[in-house]
């Protein structure tokens, strides 16, 4: 996938993540994806997702640690 924006959610306050998160999907079209860069495993982030977003999304581990952590999210619906 050629130039697959990254989100490093590290910058952003903790109380704007989950919007800012949730703005970016939202704003792709079918089939384009991100890669949301943390510094942490985002797993409460996918529980979110399924139960917000159901069948509306791929998540793929890209980099699962131990400093970084990259999940390419896709837009499927």
């Amino acid at each position: 996938m050629a130039d697959v924006k990254e989100l490093n959610v590290t910058l952003i306050p903790p109380a704007q993540k989950h919007p800012a998160i949730f703005q970016t999907f939202d704003s792709l079209k079918k089939d384009e994806s991100f890669i949301l860069v943390n510094d942490h495993d985002p797993r409460p982030l996918k529980h979110q997702f399924t139960y917000e977003r159901a069948d509306a999304f791929k998540w793929e581990y890209v980099e699962e640690g131990p400093e970084w952590w990259r999940v390419r999210l896709t837009k499927t619906k």
